[in-house]
């Protein structure tokens, strides 16, 4: 967290520090207990080296699991396609004069989704 412990700490290095204790929990490095303890610490704590002291038997990275932050920050492609189609079926039903473009509405989604479902599995 830093090389000063005495530095105060606010709530956003509170909220980012549950978050990783959050994600130990996950993977199975804590027990429910030990993650209540260590819990009520860092909403307790005014310093980084109270921070500190929460994660120190813990490894410093945390591999990104698929709800993970690190992971929902990345942008969805597919699902900007999805929003936009209804927009873009409309723009060319005007364009071309011709019902069928709305036939993209659910198409492109089962298409995308189709695929989402390949590629997991």
């Amino acid at each position: 967290m830093g090389d000063e412990p005495e530095i105060r700490v606010g709530t956003a290095e509170r909220e980012d520090a549950l978050s990783r204790l959050s994600e130990h929990f996950s993977a199975g490095r804590l027990s429910v207990a030990e993650f209540d303890e260590r819990s009520a610490v860092v909403t307790a704590a005014r310093t980084k080296g109270e921070l500190e002291g929460v994660f120190a038997d813990l490894p410093s990275a945390v591999p990104a699991t698929a709800g993970s932050p690190a992971t929902q920050s990345r942008w969805d492609w597919l699902g900007a396609i999805v929003a936009v189609t209804p927009i873009l079926a409309v723009v060319l039903f005007f364009v071309f004069d011709s019902w069928y473009w709305f036939l993209l509405v659910p198409a492109v989604p089962a298409l995308i989704e189709g695929g989402r479902r390949v590629v997991k599995n």
